[in-house]
């Protein structure tokens, strides 16, 4: 059982709260028994897994025990998991369907992740540009509940795709039904002109009240609805 601070996996657990670390060391994090077994089941690989020795989870895994206060310190929650698995950043391949969200620096964590567990839902992928949040980071693997270990991830792309801006477009009901992908902005900035101009067409969410536009996760899901009501399958 692990009972020192100093003990090199609890070292690496700490330093993968870092974005920076976790590309360094190619590796992830993910706390407690529902990530952890979903990102088993999903075929990503573990390194290794830290469990409470007072509170050891019913998992399907060979797990190191640490003393509970050694497992709380090293915790990015709130509330201390029963366990903690390291990954390896290796996504498993995935067959990458026609619908899809591509996503222009949209730099906050829970909106990346609420995306992808949209895109698990409606049978999409996720395209995220530079400047995104990392997918694997803590907050946002919270965000996707799991699904990110299920959603194909793929690089940007605007060509092709339809633009969604807050204003001054056609709705999105009206947009060519052979367009099967959406692109969307940060919440603070939307997209630049560049990206729109490399779409193949541009929408907007139609509001009926006064908000002067949706959040990004909102608005990437009603895309998908939208898509998938439209050809019969939502």
């Amino acid at each position: 059982m692990i009972t020192s601070r100093d003990n090199p996996r609890l070292k690496l657990v700490r330093k993968l709260a870092s974005r920076r670390q976790r590309e360094k060391a190619g590796a992830f994090l993910a706390e407690g028994e529902d990530l952890v077994g979903a990102a088993l089941e999903a075929g990503w690989e573990l390194d290794f897994a830290l469990v409470d020795a007072a509170r050891p989870p019913d998992l399907p895994l060979r797990a190191e025990q640490v003393a509970s206060h050694l497992l709380a310190e090293v915790s990015t929650l709130a509330h201390p998991p029963r366990v903690i698995g390291v990954f390896h950043a290796g996504r498993p391949e995935r067959e990458r369907p026609e619908l899809g969200l591509a996503l222009w620096r949209v730099g906050d964590p829970g909106n990346v992740g609420t995306l992808a567990r949209a895109c698990d839902a409606f049978g999409a992928y996720l395209a995220l540009s530079p400047g995104c949040a990392d997918p694997l980071g803590p907050k946002a693997l919270r965000a996707s509940m799991g699904s990110v270990f299920r959603v194909p991830l793929g690089d940007f792309d605007a060509a092709g795709a339809v633009a969604l801006v807050a204003h001054g477009a056609p709705p999105l009901a009206e947009i060519d039904p052979s367009l099967s992908r959406f692109v969307l902005g940060s919440e603070r900035e939307g997209l630049p002109e560049d990206v729109v101009a490399a779409c193949a067409a541009t929408a907007t969410i139609q509001l009926a009240g006064a908000a002067e536009s949706l959040n990004v996760a909102m608005a990437g899901t009603i895309a998908l609805y939208d898509w998938r009501r439209a050809h019969g399958a939502g």
